[in-house]
């Protein structure tokens, strides 16, 4: 069977890594790249708030979309489940997350439906379970995030901060949802891969959510440190005396908006269980675009295999856990350490 994929937002830096990586691992794909301005070839005008525009992912009888740019209104997503296109997802914060989740479980799906829009391409929800046979054991999962300002960085993780750093989040527990806001809380954490101590903030990504409302796992937090010590206590000083609140949206896209040229992303999951707690630390290289891709590009290759039935899926759930673990580990700029 021919596959045709298109990834929508495929000019952007996440999207050109994920076609990048796609192509060096499964030539035989035919890749089409959407964007607003289009082209000629495989380069097709997509504009994801103009669904007048989706026809020609009918026309290239296009197997599979990988969004890779932010789309509120969902539109993409309806096109795919009422035309019985396989859909990838790796765009969407929390809130957009619920909604679009909602929209697929109300509908008659006919394909597959793939929400990978946790961290780094929702590969830490799959990883959690490489670290308890059983996600019923877990009591709480912990994830920290080191981010480098240094880094590559898109517009979509910088405009979702600024956007939402002044409001309220939910983080889990013991299955109560709790008000949190960003930078607030700190808790210190020894980072692995000579980081080293780093005090860490409430964070909010979609893990928060699916571990607990969808695995299960009743306590679970997320919390973040930047490259800078002084830039993460300065964040944590801004939001206690409300100085995001007062901020034009526009001066807070200046804030979170650097972009550097390359630096490492790293994660570290701490789980607790009854026999104690387990730790699985993952550093990528080349950043979190490198890895955010390489996660799109094996959700894409289970969805290749064509073993899985049209169904609604959170991507980790595509994968056997110690698979998903053993294929990141192949990956020349991917290191991962577990350790008690």
């Amino acid at each position: 069977m021919e596959h045709n994929i298109l990834v929508v937002g495929g000019n952007g830096l996440v999207g050109k890594t994920i076609i990048r990586i796609l192509k060096s691992r499964n030539p035989q794909v035919n890749i089409f790249i959407g964007g607003r301005k289009g082209g000629t070839g495989n380069h097709l005008k997509i504009d994801v708030t103009d669904p007048g525009t989706f026809q020609v992912i009918l026309e290239k009888e296009i197997n599979l979309v990988i969004l890779s740019v932010n789309d509120k209104e969902d539109n993409i997503l309806r096109f795919a489940i009422e035309n019985k296109i396989d859909y990838l997802d790796i765009t969407k914060p929390t809130p957009d997350l619920v909604k679009a989740y909602a929209i697929a479980k109300n509908r008659d799906v006919r394909s597959r439906i793939v929400f990978s829009s946790g961290w780094m391409g929702g590969i830490v929800n799959g990883l959690v379970k490489t670290l308890a046979g059983n996600t019923g054991d877990i009591q709480e999962v912990k994830l920290f995030v080191y981010y480098s300002v240094k880094d590559l960085a898109g517009e979509s993780s910088a405009h979702f901060m600024a956007e939402n750093v002044a409001k309220p989040f939910i983080r889990y527990e013991n299955n109560r949802q709790v008000p949190i806001k960003h930078f607030l809380d700190s808790e210190d954490f020894d980072f692995s891969f000579g980081i080293g101590k780093r005090e860490a903030y409430n964070f909010d990504v979609p893990d928060l959510y699916i571990l607990n409302q969808i695995e299960k796992i009743p306590d679970v937090s997320v919390k973040m440190t930047y490259n800078s010590k002084f830039i993460t206590w300065l964040l944590g000083a801004f939001q206690k005396v409300r100085i995001f609140n007062i901020l034009s949206l526009k001066e807070r896209r200046m804030i979170f908006g650097s972009s550097g040229n390359g630096d490492q992303s790293v994660f570290e999951i701490i789980i607790k269980t009854k026999s104690g707690n387990e730790k699985l630390s993952l550093q990528s290289t080349k950043g979190q675009a490198e890895l955010t891709a390489l996660s799109a590009v094996l959700h894409t290759e289970e969805l290749l295999k064509n073993s899985h039935e049209n169904n609604t899926y959170f991507s980790h759930q595509l994968h056997q856990p110690y698979s998903l673990l053993e294929k990141l580990k192949a990956y020349e700029s991917i290191n991962i350490k577990t350790s008690r």
